[in-house]
């Protein structure tokens, strides 16, 4: 059975005349009702009744015109649907993140994709750190990153998307509670929760490195593959943990965050494959340049709050 059989018939079921589908169709009347003969041929039954005044449609013809039009718009769809793929429109954004990306970035993302390309569904995986991110990049199993450099690997680019100051997260019985400003320094005495020491976490460096420029090296009292794990053994009082400014986004009962006067700062970027030339990933780049969504394209309006953007 032909497609174009199909549209035939279902063009003169609609106009219950030979003469004007073939106008509609663009062709001549008698091929026209050859290939409906040969379609009712086919299908071992009559699909209309023909007089000299009028045509309509037979019970089975009736029965045959509601399945070709589901059919005929199953194609439709697929042919559009295919042609918004290729115009990268369309498909599946595989996403890894940085465990506190999840906060705040994501979101943010997510409602912009939503807003600019509203056919595209993202796929997430969430608590990965760099270096399992850069080896889901380059083993092809994220189209994108959203992780904290340095980045390694060969063969990925990137691009600034936040610097985000530490913060303190404390428990809300904390000593600290009522201060508004801390200092590393008055963190030394303190049990850290922290990532495991083998993850290679871009955050752990960060945390260590602000410690060591005051005098001693943290104590980690827990080890934690997640962020979100180590906020609620904070709530239960367990020790105090050193995150990225953007958790503030979630807030947590029992956890307090306190800006920390002295401690650096964590790049978060976007990464992808550098030889990905996927019309999806051409998209994304441009919805974001668009949006200023990069640090360097924001032409000095940074937006630490995360409010209108990635950052």
């Amino acid at each position: 059975m032909e497609l174009r059989h199909l549209r035939y018939f279902a063009v003169v079921a609609e106009t219950r005349h030979f003469g004007k589908a073939a106008e509609r169709l663009h062709m001549a009347q008698p091929p026209l009702s050859q290939a409906i003969r040969r379609l009712e041929s086919e299908l071992g039954v009559e699909l209309f009744t023909r007089t000299t005044r009028q045509v309509a449609l037979t019970g089975a013809g009736e029965v045959f015109r509601r399945d070709a039009e589901h059919i005929l718009k199953a194609v439709d769809e697929a042919v559009a649907r295919v042609g918004r793929f290729s115009a990268g429109v369309e498909g599946v954004l595989r996403v890894g993140l940085a465990g506190s990306a999840s906060y705040r970035q994501l979101p943010a993302l997510a409602r912009l994709l939503k807003r600019e390309l509203p056919h595209v569904r993202m796929e997430v995986h969430t608590e990965m750190l760099t270096p399992a991110q850069e080896a889901g990049l380059t083993e092809r199993r994220l189209d994108v990153g959203l992780l904290r450099p340095p980045v390694r690997q060969e063969g990925i680019a990137h691009r600034a998307l936040a610097e985000e100051p530490l913060v303190a997260a404390v428990p809300a019985e904390h000593w600290l509670a009522e201060a508004d400003l801390v200092r590393i320094e008055q963190l030394r005495h303190e049990d850290f929760i922290m990532y495991g020491a083998t993850l290679g976490s871009v955050l752990n460096d960060a945390v260590v490195r602000s410690c060591l420029a005051s005098g001693y090296y943290p104590h980690c009292a827990y080890e934690v593959t997640e962020t979100s794990a180590a906020l609620a053994l904070v709530a239960a009082g367990l020790g105090i943990a050193v995150l990225p400014d953007s958790v503030r986004s979630a807030p947590r009962e029992g956890v307090l965050c306190k800006d920390i006067e002295d401690a650096l700062s964590v790049p978060l970027v976007l990464a992808w494959r550098e030889d990905d030339e996927s019309p999806l990933l051409r998209n994304l780049l441009t919805v974001l340049e668009r949006n200023e969504m990069f640090l360097e394209g924001r032409a000095g309006r940074d937006r630490p709050d995360g409010r209108e953007g990635v950052a």
